[in-house]
């Protein structure tokens, strides 16, 4: 089975050409040439390419190019805004585009939009008419991720990151799994699957990140290993983890057997998304 990882970010430098909205502590640039590449050296087959909210908000093009030159290797996924009163039109656009896979609502504490917010409304039903896979950033702000996704059963939810609040940079927080018990009651709702992305940045240990694997069995227990992707999160976790050290104790762990591991890292994510890379 082919390995696919649910969640990089690729993206050109800063310049007048395509200038970034904010400057996170991410290498200067990360093409999609590079991360194929990157891909290349570890055995990672295909990735769905999220496009960076942080340095392009709600715009695409970055994502549709790569895709466009690298079509056997990634699938496409961009933020759409709650704030548009066309978003339903935008959504059912870029569900038109070669690649395109679902799109993402950011949805942390910090944006202090209700459940019932209008915007996530309009975003949740025409996703939900399209059978377009809607990715939630809800970490930090569960409960209020919790309840749009009640309010929409017809629509497909792909929560991000473990739905836990992950550091950009070392240390781990004192208590990285404080949410997990929220993340297994989320578990229960049957149109939501989870991203298995960013765990090695919740390690208090150095690579391999031993500690992981205990809560993580809470996660596949709960949720099944048929809904749970594996991702790196990269390059957003470059300052905690580089690419190999976020595949490799994935690959290699003994608390994973064959056919868990290749439901985790490429089963579940051809699923959700209806997209494996082409040939592999």
């Amino acid at each position: 089975m082919a390995i696919i990882d649910c969640q990089v970010h690729a993206y050109e430098a800063n310049t007048p050409r395509r200038p970034w909205h904010s400057v996170p502590n991410w290498p200067d640039h990360v093409t999609g040439d590079e991360m194929v590449a990157a891909m290349d050296a570890v055995g990672v087959d295909g990735a769905i390419f999220i496009s960076a909210f942080g340095l392009y908000q709600y715009d695409g093009s970055y994502a549709v190019e790569v895709q466009r030159a690298h079509p056997d290797r990634f699938a496409i996924v961009k933020p759409v805004n709650p704030d548009d009163p066309a978003v339903a039109d935008v959504i059912a656009e870029w569900k038109r585009v070669p690649g395109a896979v679902g799109v993402r609502i950011m949805l942390p504490a910090e944006t202090k939009r209700a459940a019932d917010d209008p915007g996530l409304d309009r975003i949740a039903r025409a996703a939900g008419r399209l059978d377009l896979p809607v990715n939630i950033l809800c970490w930090g702000n569960l409960e209020v991720g919790t309840a749009l996704i009640d309010r929409h059963p017809g629509t497909r939810f792909i929560i991000d990151h473990l739905g836990i609040m992950q550091p950009r940079v070392p240390p781990a927080p004192p208590e990285p799994w404080a949410d997990l018990p929220k993340v297994l009651e989320l578990a229960k709702r049957p149109n939501a699957v989870i991203k298995v992305s960013g765990a090695c940045t919740l390690s208090h240990r150095p690579y391999p990140f031993d500690d992981i694997w205990d809560p993580l069995a809470r996660v596949f227990e709960a949720w099944g290993f048929e809904r749970c992707l594996w991702g790196t999160d990269w390059t957003r976790a470059f300052a905690v983890v580089n690419y190999e050290q976020a595949v490799t104790p994935f690959r290699m762990t003994d608390r994973l057997n064959a056919g868990e591991r290749a439901m985790l890292m490429g089963g579940a994510c051809a699923k959700a998304y209806g997209w494996s890379p082409a040939g592999r």
